[in-house]
């Protein structure tokens, strides 16, 4: 199976040939090991399992980056069926965050992405402090990983299972364990479900993060009038896809101002044009997933409309657009 769009879309960096934007950005600047991505598009975590279907599709390498779906330390069969719902211009999802475990990640599908040009973030996630930062130390330095994606908005154990990310002292404890145990780039991504986004932002950059994600799935439900339970095996589940954008978009606005480190912004991106809107609020980058389960090709398709965006509008280089929303 193949694309038009991926067969046609010029790569995002091509010296020596005029008005061609340049779309590089750097997601961790002063970090102990770079993160420079060749253009702002990333996969979002979840949404294209561990990338090797995409690869199958197009070229992947054509991509800035692709993250891991959320690994743990042992292997987790997910919550019982049914676990997605569709809703009104999104989706519900109660995945539980099924995966084979890290060790069969790195043996398994670590070696594929070894052969890539394109930078993998594993998206990680622990119960405890101490098993994040077992997993920083079995990621770190693993051929084919690029930096680890840090989901804090997973139950905290140690404290009767509220979410880290909810409170800014667990928060940063997360962040500092992972950043002591590695010296890959640190992203931390955050949970929307939050008072004042900016606190929780801070004191993970405050922790040692060398960048944010913003934002995770919104917590919703459905119900079936007819049986009268949820649709989901579980009452509540994750809000993704079109609906949530202009949540999200509030939400980077919110953190880049807050913070001194970039933001990768992600939420409800289906085309080129709401990416922009994500760098005009103050993204260094964007993650496209919900938009993925539609239409497979819909990340190459954000980057060629970024491209064609830039092109089309004068903007030679993709900072010009970063923050520069105007705001009376």
């Amino acid at each position: 199976m193949s694309s038009p769009i991926a067969e046609t879309i010029p790569p995002a960096s091509m010296p020596g040939r005029d008005a061609m934007p340049n779309l590089s950005v750097d997601l961790a600047p002063g970090a102990k090991r770079e993160l420079i991505l060749r253009n702002p598009v990333m996969t979002a975590s979840g949404t294209s399992s561990n990338g090797i279907e995409f690869a199958r599709l197009f070229d992947i390498n054509r991509l800035g980056g692709v993250l891991s779906k959320g690994v743990t330390l042992k292997p987790r069969r997910g919550n019982p069926t049914p676990r997605i719902v569709e809703t009104p211009a999104g989706m519900l999802n109660s995945i539980g965050f099924q995966n084979i475990g890290v060790r069969r990640l790195l043996s398994d599908v670590a070696t594929v992405w070894e052969t890539w040009d394109v930078p993998v973030v594993v998206n990680m996630l622990g119960d405890t402090v101490d098993e994040f930062a077992r997993l920083a130390q079995v990621l770190d330095g693993a051929p084919g990983v690029a930096g680890l994606e840090v989901n804090i908005s997973c139950p905290n154990l140690d404290v009767g299972g509220v979410a880290f990310g909810r409170d800014p002292v667990a928060a940063g404890r997360v962040i500092e364990a992972v950043v002591t145990s590695t010296t890959l780039p640190v992203i931390a991504k955050l949970t929307p479900d939050v008072t004042d986004i900016s606190v929780i932002a801070r004191a993970c950059e405050d922790a040692g993060a060398d960048a944010l994600c913003v934002a995770n799935s919104f917590v919703g439900m459905s119900i079936d009038v007819n049986t009268r339970r949820p649709r989901t095996n579980r009452p509540v589940a994750g809000l993704t896809g079109p609906a949530i954008k202009p949540l999200a978009l509030r939400l980077v606005w919110e953190t880049a101002r807050a913070v001194d480190i970039p933001v990768i912004g992600c939420g409800g991106i289906v085309d080129g044009r709401d990416a922009v809107e994500f760098l005009l609020a103050g993204a260094t980058a964007v993650q496209v997933g919900t938009a993925s389960f539609r239409d497979p090709f819909a990340v190459i398709r954000v980057l060629e409309e970024i491209f064609e965006y830039c092109r089309d509008n004068g903007v030679s280089d993709i900072s010009e657009l970063i923050g520069a929303v105007q705001v009376d």
